[in-house]
């Protein structure tokens, strides 16, 4: 099963060069584990753009869809046995990017 790891914060590009080697020593031990599916750090809710197409003119809106102090500032998707797996994965992301992180399972698999 796939698992959505969400790196919460309140700024991105935010990582300390010591989170940063912790972070890269994390990512290795997950692919050399095999859990490893994909990672990757987003920029700020401000360079976003929300795309509303549902009616008959489609609508570009510049910055986040939601207002917020905290928000997704990077993420991993690892492939993982079950939720116990995935959240143990997900404890040691934390601890290596010292930010809380929120875990859910992708749609139709096992939720």
């Amino acid at each position: 099963m796939q698992y959505l790891v969400s790196v919460i914060d309140d700024k991105s590009g935010s990582a300390t060069d010591d989170e940063m080697t912790a972070i890269d020593a994390f990512n290795a031990q997950a692919q050399a584990a095999g859990h490893w599916v994909f990672a990757g750090g987003l920029n700020a809710p401000s360079t976003a753009t929300v795309i509303d197409n549902r009616g008959s003119e489609t609508l570009f809106t510049d910055g986040p869809f939601l207002e917020s102090k905290e928000y997704v500032a990077g993420f991993w998707i690892f492939e993982a046995p079950d939720l116990d797996v995935a959240l143990k994965l997900a404890a040691d992301g934390s601890k290596a990017c010292n930010r809380r992180v929120e875990v859910r399972p992708f749609y139709g698999e096992g939720a």
